[in-house]
């Protein structure tokens, strides 16, 4: 059954890249990607599950918490040019 569900997996994540490729606009792209990321995490935790290696379910969390993070990162790059002003060195003493 989880072996079913692996190349269900796969084959959502090659869909997806379809769209990646294909998207009509950035956006669209985006929202691939971050689909492609959120299987990823799905398939490492079915591929732990399979083998018998709880380990592979931090590596998802963590791998899923960057998937979040560098969505968010890039629509802000996308939507307002760059990702922030560099400080100039002045702290709050």
């Amino acid at each position: 059954m989880f072996t079913a569900a692996a190349a269900g997996l796969l084959i959502a994540i090659c869909l997806a890249l379809v769209r990646a490729i294909l998207g009509p606009t950035v956006f669209d792209r985006v929202l691939a990607a971050n689909t492609i990321g959120t299987l990823a995490v799905m398939l490492l935790a079915v591929i732990g599950f399979l083998t018998g290696r709880p380990e592979f379910l931090d590596l998802a969390i963590i791998y899923g918490l960057l998937n979040i993070i560098g969505t968010v990162a890039v629509l802000k790059f996308f939507r307002f040019g760059d990702l922030g002003e560099p400080g100039n060195g002045d702290l709050p003493r």
